[in-house]
């Protein structure tokens, strides 16, 4: 069951039955993605399904996958292609005229050709319907492997070029499953396909967090019936402990350059913040108070630290220079507010905000201080960005069962997102894709 607020008692639950194993990225089942709000004005899109060689039994995956990912983003309306009696491959066969009756505005075609060497060259083009105009157009070399993420990163350019906003269909994503007592840390498509376990273990796995440049995770685990810190790279598989000091050590968090993280140790009684370098090196002390301070997270410049304490009396979120020093208080509508998450374009922090006795996401401007609750179930924890800002990934639990949604930041676009067979939690979106 997910506890819907932080546990400030410092005590962790240790299970027994130590069995812990890296795993290659060995597949595990993928997450289902349910559409369950949109934004009012939605831009109509035609996606034709892609010319293939005739050997190739992937002609409507790409447009498919293109198609389901522009849906999944609220954002745009994908119009049905097979009643328009011209299905163009390349613009010279594009006529204008049919495609503007079934009130496209912007229109995809493309083609899929092998290769020698098993090889695949995946060439498209989108064009403005009314304006008659080019509007992108790119070819990739690929192997077989490697076609979903090519039609990701296709529709990453779509995305971009009707809304002006960089898309986030390439990037991936991390969440903890539980399943028969046991613990596994995923990492999936940002569409739930292609899940990979990184690590599975008989005790509790927690925190995930992804370093800036994508390739490696930090993630707490209780292998050696403590909370311990590693650090894995998802290239090699390798890891190493970051910190495994007395007591606690829990909630890692990248600096921006990717050198340092803050961490939360309990030397004393209390959760204190600590700052050390990303080989376990150079120790630094950055909150020294009698309270409870914990969930730390960077600003994107790497200058301040925001973090949870109840110093106040109550949970709240706080902020201070990365350096340690004086904390100044950033949250002040409600009792309750934790777990902060800063937005990637600085605008903005997302955090868990008691909301009438239930638990939910919030944003809040740092301009202005305007808060808004963004979510609409009642059991949330861990909220995540997207790497364009626009979305937020977040835990909840749905008829009893740990369970993954995402809203926009506008509160106008929500998701949910569930596997079968197991609870789900902790879930963090990976870095912008290369």
């Amino acid at each position: 069951m997910i506890k819907p607020m932080i546990n400030f008692s410092n005590c962790y639950k240790l299970l027994t039955g130590l069995c812990i194993m890296w795993l290659p990225l060995t597949s595990h089942a993928a997450l289902t993605i349910e559409i369950v709000g949109g934004a009012q004005q939605q831009i109509p899109v035609a996606i034709v399904p892609f010319a293939a060689s005739p050997t190739s039994s992937q002609q409507d995956d790409m447009a498919t996958i293109i198609g389901a990912d522009l849906r999944r983003s609220g954002l745009f309306r994908v119009l049905e292609t097979r009643g328009v009696a011209n299905q163009p491959h390349d613009l010279p066969d594009v006529k204008y005229a049919e495609w503007a009756a079934i009130q496209a505005q912007a229109l995809t075609v493309g083609t899929v050709e092998n290769l020698p060497g098993n090889k695949l060259k995946v060439s498209f083009r989108l064009v403005d319907v009314l304006k008659q105009q080019p509007l992108a157009g790119f070819e990739y070399n690929i192997t077989p492997a490697q076609f979903r993420i090519t039609a990701h990163r296709i529709a990453d350019v779509i995305y971009e070029k009707l809304t002006g906003e960089p898309g986030v269909f390439a990037t991936r994503i991390s969440y903890i499953t539980k399943s028969n007592g046991r613990y596994s840390l995923q990492v999936a498509d940002a569409d739930g396909y292609n899940p990979q376990t990184v690590v599975s273990s008989n005790e509790p796995i927690i925190s995930p967090k992804w370093s800036p440049d994508g390739t490696k995770l930090a993630y707490v685990s209780f292998e050696k019936k403590k909370p311990i810190i590693f650090v894995q790279s998802l290239v090699s598989g390798q890891r190493y402990i970051l910190a495994n000091f007395k007591g606690n050590n829990s909630a890692p968090a990248w600096s921006p350059d990717g050198k340092r993280l803050a961490i939360v140790l309990t030397y004393g009684a209390n959760s204190q913040i600590y700052a050390i370098d990303v080989d376990g090196t150079n120790l630094q002390q950055l909150t020294k108070t009698s309270s409870i301070d914990t969930e730390p997270v960077w600003s994107n410049d790497g200058g301040t630290i925001y973090f949870t304490s109840d110093r106040g009396g109550s949970a709240q979120i706080y902020k201070m220079p990365a350096s340690g020093g004086d904390a100044k208080r950033v949250t002040f509508d409600g009792s309750y507010n934790v777990s902060p998450r800063f937005s990637p374009d600085g605008k903005s922090l997302a955090y868990i905000k008691q909301d009438q006795g239930k638990f939910r996401v919030a944003i809040q401007d740092l301009t202005t201080g305007q808060v808004q609750i963004l979510s609409d179930t009642s059991r949330d924890e861990s909220p995540s960005f997207a790497p364009n800002s626009r979305m937020i990934l977040y835990a909840t639990n749905i008829n009893g069962k740990g369970a993954l949604a995402a809203v926009s930041a506008d509160g106008k676009v929500k998701q949910r997102l569930s596997e079968s067979g197991g609870d789900v939690r902790e879930p963090a979106w990976s870095p912008a894709a290369n």
